[in-house]
């Protein structure tokens, strides 16, 4: 008893695992009851005894024994033969797996219909989804925003290398090479006088690149560098018209001089054909542009542009404060209602008692300010146009 004491208390001394019941778990498993077995059968105090330190062996576990799986039992199938009497069969008769494989089918087809529906409905919302993104993008692109602003020398190369080469409508590339006006030169096309690579066109609409295309008016072929823009302020005399055909005192016969030495100025670059931006009317002075660009003519001249534009108007007979106000009112021209932006006197000449009135219009209608005048109760004596838009008429140029 002494000796099992003795052993015992030696073994908790030497390693910490002995020290624990044998009941204690290791890992997640019951450690083995510990064995001890003395080497010698007596102690001495000057000496430690020596173990020999074994496990028992594990009891051996059961393994759970499933039952075997039983063998599909035989479905018999009575079936017809050929002699037609009954007979066994362990396949199903072809009727049966035809019926089988319908309703597979239709059950694939019904999977199919399901999964379409919600692909659908999926489309739908995701087309909900975009028709707001898109409604939201128009709102954001119906705010006004500020144009981006580039340096005139970017617009001019942008207009001299870039825009000019892409293709475009026929009947303007004639009008832009100088050949007629845009309305002619829809009738030469329409009269198939004009053929495009050896073909004759009647089509104004047709998208032709000069730079490539060979193009032929009238038997003449056209250059294929157009003319540049030029733009021209000119002081109109009394009793020149604003035409361009062939009128001896018209607005661009001024310029037959200058046109006459065109080759002398621009060597190699066909003949620009000159036009007025707008109209006055023969017995109006002032300023008028004379240019080829007809976009630039367009853009300026139309009344949705709202450029304004500056008249002096000399008055023969007195002028009264209702004379004023009733210009200011505006009148009824070709059943449009025309309302000055500006009327006031100016003073007097010294060299003239007559009385001049500054008018400023921006719809820029036929005969609009002589219109405003006279219904007002007051007779023309003079007028003359002396600012459009921003360009003033210079004070030199004769």
């Amino acid at each position: 008893m002494a000796l099992a004491t003795a052993a015992t208390a030696a073994a908790v001394s030497l390693h910490p695992l002995l020290s624990r019941p044998a009941c204690a778990l290791r890992f997640g498993r019951r450690l083995p009851p510990l064995i001890l077995r003395a080497t010698s059968t007596s102690i001495s105090t000057s000496s430690a005894p020596d173990f020999n330190i074994t496990f028992a062996e594990p009891a051996p576990q059961k393994k759970a024994s499933f039952p075997a799986p039983s063998a599909q039992p035989l479905v018999p199938w009575i079936v017809r033969g050929e002699d037609g009497k009954p007979r066994l069969s362990t396949s199903p008769p072809p009727e049966v797996l035809q019926a089988i494989a319908l309703a597979e089918a239709e059950a694939k087809k019904a999977a199919k219909k399901e999964s379409l529906k919600g692909q659908k409905g999926a489309v739908a919302a995701a087309t909900a989804v975009a028709s707001n993104a898109s409604v939201k993008a128009k709102e954001r692109k119906a705010a006004p925003a500020a144009p981006p602003k580039f340096s005139k020398a970017a617009r001019r190369f942008y207009n001299e290398n870039i825009k000019e080469s892409e293709p475009q409508r026929l009947a303007k590339v004639l009008a832009a090479a100088g050949v007629a006006s845009r309305r002619t030169s829809e009738e030469l096309i329409f009269q198939g006088k004009v053929t495009v690579n050896g073909s004759v066109c009647t089509s104004p609409q047709t998208k032709v690149d000069i730079s490539k295309d060979t193009i032929y008016v009238n038997g003449n072929r056209i250059s294929k560098k157009l003319p540049p823009k030029l733009y021209f302020a000119v002081n109109k005399p009394k009793g020149y018209i604003c035409s361009c055909g062939e009128e001896s005192k018209s607005v661009v016969s001024l310029f037959n001089d200058y046109l006459k030495g065109w080759n002398k100025i621009q060597p190699g670059l066909p003949k620009p054909r000159l036009f007025t931006v707008g109209r006055l009317d023969v017995a109006t002075t002032g300023l008028i542009i004379v240019t080829n660009d007809g976009v630039f003519a367009q853009k300026l001249a139309h009344p949705s542009s709202n450029v304004t534009k500056e008249y002096v108007v000399t008055i023969d007979g007195a002028v009264h404060k209702k004379h004023l106000i009733a210009i200011s009112e505006g009148t009824k021209i070709d059943g449009v209602m025309c309302v000055p932006d500006l009327v006031e006197p100016l003073a007097a000449q010294s060299d003239t008692r007559k009385i001049r009135l500054r008018i400023v219009v921006h719809e820029g209608r036929n005969h609009e300010v002589r219109e405003l005048v006279q219904n007002a109760g007051l007779k023309v004596y003079a007028l003359k146009r002396v600012r459009v838009g921003r360009f003033r008429l210079p004070a030199d140029l004769g």
